[in-house]
């Protein structure tokens, strides 16, 4: 089933790359208390993931955050070690977290994954982003397939 607004996020673990390498948080914990704004690639170094998501959310990191959102996470099912390098590439620094979902189970509990074997990625995450607050989902924004629209830094904002 996916996850529709006003419900709470899944329970769950999320692998946070950190400067002290990959730690497991509880995603309890990582939502509990605060506004988030949490955004999905179909996976690291893509076309569209690499040259506008990520970087159009690097870009306007202060402008989000200036709106009350205490953390932009980018989400992928990748491992933790591709995330990391991808971070470092696109210079995320505090910017984004990297959240990486190497088996896709936390991406499957919130009911948006992606079948992308005829690629031959297997499953992935869709291009998605959530506002959530305190856990609970009060934006969802899922793209139609092959859009990049409502999932970007910019329509996101103009929802804060």
């Amino acid at each position: 089933m996916t996850i529709k607004e006003g419900d709470q996020m899944p329970a769950g673990t999320l692998t946070l790359i950190t400067k002290d390498g990959p730690q497991k948080i509880s995603a309890a914990d990582y939502f509990k208390g605060k506004k988030v704004v949490l955004f999905s690639v179909p996976g690291a170094f893509t076309p569209t993931c690499d040259a506008k998501h990520l970087p159009g959310f690097v870009e306007r990191a202060a402008d989000i955050k200036g709106k009350g959102v205490a953390t932009i996470a980018c989400i992928a099912v990748n491992d933790a070690f591709v995330m990391k390098a991808w971070g470092k590439a696109q210079n995320t620094d505090d910017k984004v977290d990297m959240l990486a979902d190497g088996n896709g189970e936390y991406t499957k509990a919130l009911g948006l994954e992606l079948d992308a074997s005829g690629f031959g990625m297997g499953t992935r995450g869709q291009r998605f982003a959530l506002v959530i607050d305190n856990g609970v989902v009060k934006k969802l924004n899922v793209e139609g397939k092959g859009e990049f629209k409502v999932s970007s830094a910019e329509y996101v904002l103009e929802q804060l």
